[in-house]
């Protein structure tokens, strides 16, 4: 679904506190920006940031940072936090590619929540849990890796517990219908829509040492 942008939407990104606009010059001492060594968690695709934004309100002693590609998309998380005060809160606008250029053994925690299924065979490689991006992440964690999936696309989670498999993770939770269990946390928008029309959201959480 199409996003309509923001009236002004450069201006609302550009001047947001939130925004790191050269992450790059952070790679390796993230803490620094933060000033506490607090872990990190990292959500990719953070889409319009109610997910990371309830995160970082209920887990004051964790770090986040959201990741997003699209500037209209960051704009409305952007929009949100104009008078909102979170220390612990960063968001950087890029292409998860890049992710190993902007973090060195920082990360502890992966958030993947109703990434792009990419359903075409020949996209499979897009997905954020292929071999592909997987291979990304591991210069971006700290010693132990962790990514917590939901997904309301069983093709994509099928294929993610394949591919997480294949690189060294052992799947230490996972549900079938995330809602009917106690390991409810906060919930992106997509989620809440699912809810209430009854979609079961699928949930997994992954661990590699």
């Amino acid at each position: 679904m199409r996003i309509r942008n923001l009236k002004n939407t450069d201006i609302i990104v550009n001047n947001s506190l939130y925004l790191v606009k050269n992450p790059n010059e952070y790679k390796g001492k993230w803490k620094s920006l933060f000033n506490n060594n607090n872990p990190i968690h990292l959500e990719i695709g953070m889409g319009k940031g109610n997910f990371i934004i309830d995160m970082a309100k209920n887990n004051p002693n964790i770090n986040f940072i959201g990741v997003e590609l699209y500037t209209n998309v960051i704009a409305r998380a952007c929009k949100k936090l104009e008078n909102v005060d979170l220390n612990n809160l960063k968001i950087i606008n890029v292409n998860a590619e890049s992710l190993n250029e902007i973090f060195d053994k920082e990360i502890e925690l992966i958030y993947l929540n109703f990434s792009d299924p990419w359903p075409k065979k020949r996209n499979a490689k897009r997905r954020l849990t292929s071999q592909y991006f997987l291979s990304i992440y591991e210069n971006i964690f700290k010693s132990i890796k962790r990514i917590k999936q939901k997904t309301d696309n069983t093709l994509l989670f099928e294929s993610s517990i394949l591919s997480l498999n294949d690189f060294g993770y052992k799947i230490e939770d996972i549900s079938l219908d995330l809602w009917s269990t106690d390991k409810i946390t906060s919930e992106t928008e997509y989620e809440h829509k699912f809810r209430e029309n009854g979609v079961k959201i699928l949930y997994l959480e992954a661990v590699k040492k």
